[in-house]
């Protein structure tokens, strides 16, 4: 048998942009004692909302809605809104949430919101599209960079329905959104079709403990799946 030529492979630096995301990433799981819970929610009262709005001339998305819902969660369990700084566990009374921006050539930023917890729906909406306009055009500042207490991840229209997201440290936790499904329940003798998305919380065990962090999960399913504007 002939052997085959070896060819040469692409070969792609980890230097630049792509550097120090892979650098940041690295940290993260270095630093912080990560573990991810993994949850599903019925988006069938948020999906019923944003149809709503849509036909009251107000178009969001599902992660404007998500976002929100996730906001006014972090309300109710203030333990996980925060960042942890060498031996300490600085809790935020403002909810400063990042959002996860895929940008062209392999690239990733997460930016903040800043007072995300006092803004309306069609507030965190606008603040959102900025973010992502101005992450494309390497606009954002330093403190946004750098200044969450709490990201979102959203692979929603993408094929992925849970995955673990790795926490953008310090803070202290992320939640990873996956794409919905239809999925078959049992409604009386009947089965019903309802669409469910997979959430996927990673937190950092040093800052808070796997009890109240599966408390906060459930408590955003509620919210989800009671979802009100």
């Amino acid at each position: 048998m002939t052997a085959q030529p070896i060819t040469e492979a692409t070969v792609v630096p980890l230097r630049g942009a792509r550097g120090m995301i892979a650098d940041k990433m690295t940290a993260s799981l270095q630093e912080a004692a990560q573990l991810t819970h993994h949850a599903r929610a019925d988006m069938t009262a948020l999906l019923a909302v944003k149809a709503r709005l849509k036909s009251e001339g107000t178009a969001l998305s599902v992660e404007d809605l998500l976002m929100g819902a996730v906001i006014r969660t972090l309300k109710k369990h203030p333990d996980i809104n925060g960042r942890v700084q060498g031996r300490e566990v600085h809790l935020s009374e403002t909810v400063d949430l990042g959002v996860a921006i895929a940008l062209p050539g392999n690239l990733l930023a997460a930016p903040a919101i800043f007072g995300a917890e006092s803004m309306s729906l069609a507030e965190l909406n606008a603040a959102r599209r900025d973010l992502v306009q101005r992450a494309n055009t390497n606009k954002l500042t330093v403190p946004e960079m750098t200044g969450g207490t709490f990201t979102i991840s959203n692979l929603g229209l993408s094929r992925v329905e849970q995955f673990t997201p790795i926490i953008n440290t310090p803070q202290i936790a992320i939640l990873g959104i996956g794409r919905s499904v239809e999925t078959p329940v049992r409604d009386g003798d009947s089965l019903i079709w309802k669409p469910y998305a997979g959430l996927s919380l990673t937190f950092d065990h040093r800052a808070i403990d796997g009890a109240p962090a599966a408390a906060f999960l459930t408590d955003l399913c509620a919210e989800i799946e009671d979802f009100a504007p």
